[in-house]
C-alpha cells in the first residue's frame, strides 16, 4: 500500500555522519524507519482500518485488522524507501529534503534499495498467507504504480503527476474493503475515488508553500508552471467533485446520517477555505498573505474526520 499525502517537515534523520564515517547504531536505526515515511503511512493507516469496519458493518476480526496493517506498512515502507532512493539526487537540493537518511549518507544507496526490495517481498508474502491473494495483489500493484508510474515516469515529467500518481494512495481503500471481503464493491469504488479528488488539492497548497524547492530541481509540479490563480482553481475544482463523491456512500445505502452529517460538515468547511484561497489568488496575495497551508492541513483533519466516521456509522444505524 502506498500513499501520496506528503510530510509537511523533512522526513530524515537530523544527525549527519561524523568526517570519520561512523555510524551510530541508534541513529541507523531511526535512519531506517525514517525510510518508510512513518508520519505518511499513519494517513495511509486512517483510510484503511475504517474501512475494514464498513466492509464487516461492525468490528472486524482484530487479528484480521493487525495483519493487514502491519502489511501495509511494510508495503508503503518499502514503496517509500524506494522513491527515495530513485529520488535521492533531487532530495539532495530541496531544503524540505535535504535531512533524509540517503542524503546525509547515514543509510547508503545500496542499504536503501535492499530493504525496500525487502519489504516490497516481504509484505506481498505477509499479504497473501496471513490476509488473502486479491489484497497481496492490490498492494503490490500499488507499490509498483508509485515506484514505477508515478516516481519514475510522472513526477519528473508532467504538472499532472501527483494526479495520476495519486491512485496508488486510493489503494488503501481497496485493500481494507477486500482484507475483510477478499472482494470489491461500490461502497470500496467510492472511497477509492474521494482519496482520488482529495489528493491534488491536498498536495498542491504544500507545493505551492514550497514551489521553489520543486523548480529548482526541475520537478514540473503544477504550481511550478502555473500561476496560484490557476493552481487554486483547480483546487476549488477538484474539492467540489471530491465532497460530492463523499455523499453518494447515503443515497447507495451504505452509510446513514451520522456519516452523512459528518461529510456534510467537514466537506462544508473544506470547500470554505478552498474558496478562501482562490480568493486570495485572484487578489495577488502572495508569500504569507497567500495562506495556503491552511488548507494543506484541513486536508488531514478532514479526510481523518471522514474516515472516522465511515467507521462509526455502521454502529449508529
Amino acid at each position: 500500500m502506498c500513499v501520496t499525502a506528503v510530510e509537511s517537515r523533512p522526513a530524515g534523520v537530523a544527525l549527519t555522519p561524523s568526517p570519520g564515517g561512523h555510524r551510530p547504531f541508534g541513529a541507523r536505526v531511526k535512519a531506517f524507519v525514517a525510510l518508510t515515511k512513518p508520519r505518511i503511512i499513519e494517513l495511509l493507516l486512517i483510510t484503511t482500518v475504517p474501512v475494514m469496519f464498513l466492509a464487516a458493518q461492525g468490528v472486524p476480526d482484530l487479528w484480521l485488522v493487525l495483519t493487514t496493517t502491519v502489511g501495509g506498512y511494510l508495503s508503503a515502507g518499502g514503496a517509500n524507501a524506494l522513491n527515495m532512493y530513485i529520488d535521492r539526487d533531487i532530495d539532495a537540493l530541496m531544503d524540505r529534503t535535504s535531512q533524509r537518511p540517503l542524503v546525509t549518507g547515514m543509510v547508503s544507496p545500496r542499504e536503501c534499495l535492499a530493504f525496500g526490495i525487502a519489504l516490497a517481498v516481504i509484505s506481498t508474502v505477509w499479504f497473501g498467507l496471513l490476509v488473502n491473494w486479491l489484497s497481496a495483489a492490490l498492494s503490490l500493484g500499488a507499490l509498483l504504480f508509485y515506484v514505477v508510474v508515478y516516481t519514475m515516469l510522472l513526477k519528473r515529467r508532467t504538472s499532472q503527476n501527483i494526479v495520476w500518481g495519486g491512485i496508488a494512495g486510493c489503494m488503501p481503500v481497496l485493500i481494507g474493503w477486500s482484507a475483510v471481503t477478499n472482494s470489491m464493491s461500490w461502497a470500496a469504488v467510492i472511497l477509492f475515488a474521494v482519496i482520488f479528488f482529495w489528493t491534488p488539492p491536498h498536495y498542491w497548497p504544500l507545493s505551492m508553500k514550497v514551489k521553489d524547492d520543486y523548480a529548482r530541481v526541475g520537478v514540473p509540479m503544477l504550481p511550478v508552471v502555473a500561476t496560484n490563480r490557476v493552481v487554486a482553481r483547480q483546487i476549488v475544482v477538484y474539492s467540489w467533485v471530491m465532497v460530492v463523491v463523499s455523499l453518494l456512500l447515503t443515497p447507495l445505502g451504505y452509510t446513514g446520517w451520522f456519516y452523512t452529517a459528518v461529510a456534510l460538515l467537514t466537506g462544508g468547511f473544506w470547500l470554505w477555505e478552498a474558496h478562501g484561497l482562490q480568493n486570495r489568488a485572484k487578489a495577488g496575495m502572495a508569500g504569507a498573505k497567500l495562506k495556503e497551508m491552511r488548507l494543506f492541513h484541513w486536508s488531514i483533519t478532514y479526510v481523518s474526520l471522514l474516515f472516522v466516521a465511515v467507521a462509526v456509522d455502521p454502529f449508529l444505524r
